[in-house]
């Protein structure tokens, strides 16, 4: 996928660069299949900013994207359109399946229109096809992944990623995802071929503070460029050092290098961390 760079005219133009959109093949979303997305600019139901640095950008429409699949089982569908979604970083595409119906699904990588793609417990192994992990070769690259029966695709989603079964010999399968930790799943979840499309997202350089803002993305200020009333970084004659204490959240807790993950009921499932363990 090309990525497009502009000669620095200005400084914000300045290695500043955009994507092609090279596969995109149209650029007016399917209407039965948008929602009115309000704004939440950070803040909960009791409008309280729960999320910093969050707050105006685009005006945008939520495309309803599906995720599960599991009511078109063994319903063939062509793929219609590869379109831009603002609410995510990979493609999508509109299926028009043989019942008439049309529904939007994360784009694997390089899939084209017109191509027939089916979700099925065993299905030929093609990109776009879904199907139950049981029936996935080891090796085989994995996205739009089921941790729980029936609950759709919940991980594995953003551009670019994939994962891999690693193994089916146990009573449930191993799959390797995109952090390089290896996890336990059922069999009988199901799983997307292929890799998320937008494999370049990541080579986009935003060049400029007013796109971020085009996103809903504030300014964010440095703890220690603020008084010591307001961040325990701040305070002191002009920008200090952190120091020998350790870095502290605006609200006093340590930051950066702490564990801060719970212990989940799913912990037992994690075969492999995505961190080696420190001797």
């Amino acid at each position: 996928m090309p990525i497009k760079v502009y000669k620095p005219t200005t400084p914000g133009r300045r290695n500043m660069s955009v994507n092609a959109f090279a596969e995109i093949t149209t650029n007016k979303p399917h209407k039965p299949l948008l929602e009115a997305k309000p704004k939440k600019s950070g803040r909960n139901n009791q409008g309280r900013i729960t999320v910093r640095h969050r707050g105006g950008g685009v005006k945008q429409a939520y495309r309803k994207i599906d995720f599960k699949r599991f009511d078109k089982l063994d319903i063939p569908a062509t793929v219609e359109t590869v379109e831009y979604d603002p609410n995510r970083t990979a493609w999508i595409a509109l299926l028009l399946y043989a019942d008439g119906e049309r529904r939007y699904m994360l784009a694997p990588d390089k899939i084209n229109v017109g191509d027939h793609i089916i979700c099925s417990a065993k299905a030929k192994i093609k990109p776009g096809n879904r199907m139950q992990i049981r029936n996935i070769p080891v090796g085989f690259d994995i996205y739009n992944l089921e941790l729980k029966e029936g609950k759709g695709g919940q991980i594995i989603r953003s551009a670019g990623s994939s994962g891999k079964v690693v193994s089916l010999d146990s009573e449930l399968a191993q799959v390797m995802l995109p952090s390089g930790s290896v996890r336990f799943v059922s069999k009988d979840c199901f799983a997307t071929i292929g890799v998320v499309s937008n494999l370049d997202h990541q080579n986009v350089v935003i060049g400029k503070a007013g796109r971020k803002r085009l996103m809903g993305r504030r300014p964010q200020v440095l703890g220690k460029s603020m008084n010591a009333a307001d961040h325990p970084h701040g305070g002191g004659e002009g920008h200090t050092a952190i120091g020998p204490k350790m870095p502290k959240t605006p609200w006093g807790k340590v930051a950066l290098g702490k564990k801060t993950r719970r212990a989940k009921h799913s912990d037992h499932l994690i075969v492999k961390p995505r961190r080696k363990k420190k001797r």
